[in-house]
């Protein structure tokens, strides 16, 4: 089949590659500029991402992600080992992501993003590759950069001034684990692969007290992490391979992140602080809903406002729903009261709850947008307090037309899902279960 539209990807990291992936399996022409890591680094992925990866078949990426290993967690002054993750050599893993675009017929072009315009029609794009640049023209515009990219004068909703800093190490091969640790005036992430690589990451304020010039930075983070309980049983007689990276992790929202002919997604779109859950799974929470919505836009333009305005939602929801969840984990931590690091992120973004507490009278059914076959259009959904843009099927059950029966006359003890709907339900324990939690029926004995 011919290919139907161009797509630019500025960005071949994890979103960019995901929505890359997606696009691709739509049957767009999709070419992702990439531009070169100039540093290793180690990031702790979940399951969730294990998940994603595997839905878009990203089978080379997969195969580079080792099995979940222990992480050990030293906050509040006690100890926990109740949690793993799968640490992740961020090159080899973007070099996979890499040789997942080829197989799936994505053009990569290395270079570097100088700038892109939006037209009426189309969108052109420059990039310099090996010193000369070369002009592109698409249908469309996607902006994976990171936090690299240009706000372009756009609205931005910014956390407290946040700083983190990178050091590698090398030690001899041994057991691959992780480590997290509060400290009087930030958190420290601890990294060790199986082949000896290591990895500490200090997170503090911006504007710390005590910040020194980069030269004496090394020192800074040593003297911190002599504060880290557990520190030199960690890292045992590791030594430092590379001098410090520091880089921003200040939460930052982009609150308009779709045009007529662009998206930012990943880190472009929201970029949340390194507490506040895994990075690459709220960067693949963007760009795995892009391609339907590009899909829309550019195939069904009489739904583009739909999807568009279903894009920016979702953006704007995710980013305050990880960002409370940050500002939960930090306030877990009552060490150190009087810090000015801590306090501030005891109180942002703002006193709302993460998850809303039931309420069945707050329970409505009503048009929201969602994902169907690769478009974005509006149908009835079920509007929850802790779900506010809605749920449409529970385990491939539409849920709609059970609730609003059950919101005028709630499932009895006695009754079953099959007796009041006259249909046998393929998981009815989790449906029943899931009405029970929302208040639509009585609890059975």
């Amino acid at each position: 089949m011919e290919k139907t539209h161009h797509i630019i990807i500025a960005g071949a990291g994890p979103a960019g590659a995901i929505a890359a992936l997606g696009l691709a399996r739509l049957n767009y022409q999709v070419t992702v500029i990439s531009k070169p890591r100039t540093f290793d680094s180690c990031e702790g992925i979940s399951e969730r991402v294990v998940q994603a990866l595997r839905a878009q078949s990203a089978h080379h990426t997969l195969n580079s992600i080792p099995a979940p290993s222990p992480r050990s967690v030293h906050w509040n002054g006690a100890h926990s080992l109740a949690n793993t993750e799968r640490l992740i050599a961020r090159r080899v893993f973007d070099e996979s992501l890499q040789k997942d675009l080829l197989q799936a017929g994505v053009s990569i072009l290395e270079g570097q993003l100088v700038s892109w315009r939006e037209l009426t029609a189309n969108i052109e794009v420059e990039v310099q590759t090996n010193g000369e640049p070369v002009s592109l023209c698409g249908d469309f515009f996607v902006d994976a950069r990171g936090r690299s990219a240009s706000a372009k004068g756009k609205e931005r909703l910014k956390g407290p001034e946040t700083l983190s800093l990178l050091l590698k190490w090398q030690t001899s091969p041994g057991q691959q684990k992780s480590m997290a640790a509060s400290l009087a005036d930030g958190w420290a992430w601890l990294a060790r692969l199986d082949d000896g690589q290591c990895y500490t990451q200090m997170t503090l304020s911006n504007t710390h007290r005590n910040l020194p010039p980069k030269k004496h930075l090394e020192r800074f983070v040593l003297e911190q992490l002599q504060c880290v309980e557990g520190f030199r049983e960690f890292i045992g007689n590791a030594e430092i391979t590379h001098s410090v990276i520091a880089r921003s992790s200040t939460a930052i929202l982009n609150c308009d992140p779709v045009t007529e002919r662009s998206l930012r997604i990943g880190d472009a779109a929201m970029a949340v602080d390194p507490l506040s859950g895994n990075g690459i799974f709220q960067s693949l929470s963007t760009a795995l809903s892009a391609p339907a919505v590009i899909n829309t836009v550019l195939l069904k333009s009489e739904h583009k406002h739909i999807a568009q305005k279903f894009f920016r939602e979702r953006v704007n929801h995710s980013f305050m729903r990880f960002a409370r969840m940050g500002r939960d984990f930090y306030r877990l931590e009552h060490q150190w009261p009087e810090s000015e690091f801590w306090q501030q992120r005891n109180h942002w973004p703002d006193t709302k709850a993460t998850h809303e507490p039931i309420a069945p009278e707050k329970i409505t059914v009503e048009q929201k947008a969602v994902i169907h076959h690769n478009f974005v259009e509006a149908t009835e959904v079920v509007i929850t307090p802790d779900q506010p843009l809605g749920i449409w099927h529970l385990d491939g059950v539409v849920l709609a037309p059970i609730v609003k029966q059950l919101l005028t006359k709630p499932l009895q003890a006695e009754e079953s899902l099959q007796q009041r709907f006259s249909y046998e339900f393929h998981n009815e324990a989790a449906l029943l279960q899931w009405c029970q939690q929302q208040g639509l029926a009585e609890n059975r004995l």
